[in-house]
């Protein structure tokens, strides 16, 4: 099973272009992946830097034939006409979907710092592994208050579905939608996390879980040992942060961890001012 996460925003490269197409093609130069996972996909959003008003959601899909689309937003709001702008998360999967949820994200308040509401994509998928849990998501930039309470409601997320799995509850067969869905601790947690791994949210992210469940954990380590992460952000570009660092991570809960055959960061690419980062699971 080979994954993609990749926050690529709205396609704009480091050349101020945007292209859809160049990030389509530069994420299959990369692998023939079973999952990619995008953060800052925009629609109707023509204010952002070298973009049109184009639904990105819609033509991502239409690039990628053959793979299933869960989308979500955590921007969504009123345009001009019927219209929406709305800007989020996707996952792309050619495993059949077995069910699909949209988290908002805690977002409190944060006086004098500029944020916007956040969404978590979450799609079960029918692996040959059997049933994975797929999140993506990202995290606020500017304000550590939200992310660390965001953090905290992905922690949540995953303990309170763990023990969904652990603890089936009464089970239904009327084709109605108590009907019960696949529940799973296997599960996979990507993002652009908007936090280095010295942060504190990151040991936070991986702590034991209430219910007892097997918590997540980063699978760089897992492959590269204490080799520090390889960067993910401001590698080519360096509006943000005049030295590269680390903030796409690619977590997997532990009955998953011994499957983990390689994790990689494309340093090359310039097609956005984040790395792409490819995981690579043994399925059998």
């Amino acid at each position: 099973m080979k994954l993609i996460t990749w926050n690529i925003q709205w396609a704009c490269g480091v050349d101020g272009r945007v292209d859809l197409e160049r990030i389509v093609a530069t994420a299959r130069a990369i692998a023939d992946f079973d999952v990619l996972c995008m953060q800052e996909i925009a629609d109707n959003f023509p204010a952002l830097p070298g973009n049109d008003d184009r639904d990105q959601f819609a033509a991502l899909a239409a690039l990628l034939p053959g793979y299933r689309m869960i989308e979500g937003y955590g921007v969504d709001l009123e345009g001009e006409g019927a219209r929406r702008r709305r800007f989020g998360n996707a996952i792309f999967a050619r495993y059949g979907v077995l069910s699909a949820r949209r988290h908002a994200l805690p977002w409190p308040a944060d006086p004098g710092k500029e944020s916007m509401p956040r969404v978590a994509v979450e799609a079960t998928v029918q692996s040959s592994m059997g049933p994975i849990r797929l999140t993506t998501t990202h995290l606020e930039y500017y304000s550590d208050v939200q992310r660390r309470a965001q953090v905290r409601c992905l922690r949540e997320l995953h303990d309170e579905a763990c023990a969904r799995a652990m603890q089936p509850g009464h089970t239904t067969a009327e084709g109605g939608p108590f009907d019960p869905t696949a529940q799973t601790t296997n599960a996979i947690l990507t993002a652009d996390f908007n936090f280095p791994p010295d942060h504190p949210a990151y040991a936070d992210l991986q702590g034991p879980l209430a219910s007892g469940a097997p918590p997540y954990r980063d699978a760089w380590p897992l492959v590269h040992g204490r080799e520090p992460h390889a960067p993910t952000f401001c590698v080519h570009s360096h509006v943000y942060s005049k030295t590269p660092y680390a903030c796409d991570f690619v977590l997997v809960s532990e009955p998953l961890a011994a499957r983990v055959r390689s994790i990689e960061v494309d340093t090359a690419t310039t097609a956005s001012d984040h790395q792409p980062v490819l995981l690579e699971l043994d399925d059998r």
